[in-house]
């Protein structure tokens, strides 16, 4: 009996040792610095930052802005695409912002959950904001790629190849999240402010509705070719931004303006002759001309875009407001105005120029590193004198496609695909000498063109993006 009792306490002795050594080796093997869970108001920083600096503010911008010509490509990938080398139809060319553009609206439905069915219910200010950053980000995406997995994307283990919806679906999505999140911001909650977690407006939910009512002009603005409502539009403007402070930007000195960051690293973009031209037909009443642009050997010496111009760097002039420090626009205050002064021009408004008139003293005071004065606007203005009709619509949209400049190139790429479908493609001059590989979209990234056939099929061998519209452009998907 007693050699069983010893038997059985070394047993128990030898389980309980097993126990305390795997409950240690599980501890070992965690990865403190990778948590399988956080709070909601930690990973919408996260959100925040690469919205700005992923999404909005690299890859696709860059390319964009070649597009719409407000830049040209002198080297590398960046002069493929300005000469319409393959680059525009690879998969491979837009992954970067492909993938980052779904781990953003992953992460935000996870915030969401969190704070609608999950153990933070209630926390509507993070979840008002995640709704906004959500129609944001997916605006993005379905604008530059037109219609895309959104529904069943971003469920790994569960959906391996998600459907592709229609971009006419997504925009209401689109519409109902930034409804859906001014409508939560004005709610009662205990949960704390998100306060210095909010990298964009410090936690101010007044900031916060007002950007997402801009967001909204811009969006009801898109889809004007389907379905115009101006009107809409200029409300939606009244209800935004009342000055610069109000911008939906992202500053930070921790984090560069990835435009100067690239352009320091790889030197690959640079002056647009047709841009320049555009510039030099304002007249020397508009001080911009010679302060956007470097020179060599005291010249402005741009790529001429007509043509498959030399690659090379170092031998073409640069943006002179390049730097680090400026800031990256999501929707900016001269945008809103330009917005509200195309909405009224459309309606023969008579106030359609003074609005646009403060449309460019804002664009002229943006606060980027190199400012110009309310003086020096004030000026310029003067010397545009009294327009009315087409002459005023194509100045207002030709004046936005100059705020745009350095690196706001998305909206101009979509403002240039809107106009072409609305029948004012002559209003910002696009000269490339290969018209007809004007890239009408974006292609679909590598990563799931290789993965889901539902993209593959869509992608074929790319040349689609030459010849299809997006919806709201006038095409079918």
């Amino acid at each position: 009996m007693k050699n069983i009792k010893l038997a059985i306490t070394a047993l128990v002795t030898l389980f309980l040792f097993q126990s305390c050594s795997e409950d240690k080796m599980d501890e070992i093997n965690k990865n403190v610095n990778n948590p399988t869970d956080m709070a909601s108001r930690l990973i919408i920083t996260d959100v925040m930052i690469n919205s700005a600096f992923t999404v909005t503010g690299s890859d696709a911008s860059f390319y964009a802005g070649i597009y719409s010509e407000l830049n040209a490509g002198n080297h590398n990938q960046m002069y493929n695409a300005q000469i319409r080398r393959s680059e525009p139809q690879l998969s491979s060319t837009y992954n970067n912002g492909w993938n980052n553009s779904y781990e953003q609206l992953k992460t935000l439905r996870i915030i969401i959950d969190k704070c609608t069915k999950g153990e933070e219910k209630g926390n509507y200010q993070t979840l008002g904001i995640a709704q906004i950053l959500l129609a944001y980000n997916l605006a993005i995406l379905t604008d530059l790629f037109g219609d895309v997995p959104y529904e069943e994307a971003g469920k790994p283990g569960v959906i391996f190849q998600p459907k592709v919806d229609k971009q006419e679906a997504i925009y209401l999505e689109i519409f109902t999240k930034l409804n859906e999140g001014v409508t939560n911001l004005k709610k009662t909650t205990t949960y704390s402010s998100l306060g210095n977690q909010d990298l964009i407006y410090g936690g101010n939910s007044a900031k916060w509705i007002k950007a997402a009512n801009g967001l909204l002009a811009r969006y009801t603005m898109r889809l004007s070719l389907r379905k115009a409502d101006y009107q809409g539009v200029i409300n939606y403007v009244n209800a935004s931004f009342a000055n610069a402070n109000d911008e939906l930007k992202f500053v930070n000195a921790g984090v560069p303006n990835p435009y100067a960051r690239f352009q320091l690293d790889r030197g690959a973009i640079c002056v647009a002759k047709s841009f320049y031209t555009t510039m030099i037909a304002n007249g020397p009443a508009d001080v911009r001309t010679d302060a956007f642009f470097s020179k060599i050997g005291g010249v402005v010496v741009p790529f001429d875009n007509s043509k498959e111009d030399v690659e090379g760097q170092g031998i073409y002039s640069v943006s002179s407001m390049i730097n680090e420090k400026n800031p990256v626009y999501l929707l900016s205050y001269h945008e809103l105005l330009f917005l509200k002064a195309e909405a009224e021009a459309r309606l023969y408004l008579p106030q359609a120029q003074t609005t646009m008139n403060a449309a460019i003293k804002a664009s002229y005071t943006k606060k980027q590193v190199v400012t110009f004065t309310e003086t020096q606007a004030d000026a310029y203005i003067a010397s545009i004198g009294t327009l009315n009709g087409d002459a005023l619509l194509k100045k207002i949209m030709l004046e936005k496609h100059i705020s745009f400049y350095e690196n706001e190139g998305i909206e101009s790429y979509n403002d240039i695909r809107r106009l072409k479908a609305m029948g004012n493609g002559n209003f910002i001059p696009m000269v490339n000498a290969k018209p007809e590989l004007f890239p009408l979209r974006f292609t679909y990234g590598q990563s799931d063109v290789a993965s889901n056939s539902n993209l593959k099929d869509l992608y074929g061998d790319g040349s689609y993006v030459y010849k299809e519209n997006v919806w709201w452009a006038g095409g079918t998907r």
